[in-house]
């Protein structure tokens, strides 16, 4: 077994019994509305919406840098400010 897959394992297992201990219901307070959820609900909820969140914010940098750096490789520096005419009068 990889060290990868050992670590996921052990990890989910953490996880679920961490979840499991905290089974009773509490009073949970969204602007006006009360309502009586279990302490399981609101952490995997919690724990859902931060692992969304992390993909959204996450994935959208990586491939717009990568554009940017592609991208900036067939266009010149902005400091060089020659036209055509002028480079064509140095070479000669």
């Amino acid at each position: 077994m990889r060290a990868k897959t050992f670590f996921v394992v052990v990890l989910t297992v953490l996880v679920t019994v961490v979840l499991m201990q905290n089974s009773d219901e509490v009073k949970f307070k969204v602007l006006f509305w009360e309502m009586y959820l279990p302490k399981l609900v609101i952490m995997t909820g919690v724990g859902a919406i931060g692992i969304i969140l992390g993909f959204m914010m996450g994935s959208p940098f990586k491939s717009k840098n990568n554009n940017t750096n592609q991208s900036n490789q067939n266009n010149p520096p902005p400091y060089d400010t020659l036209s055509q005419e002028d480079r064509d009068y140095i070479s000669d």
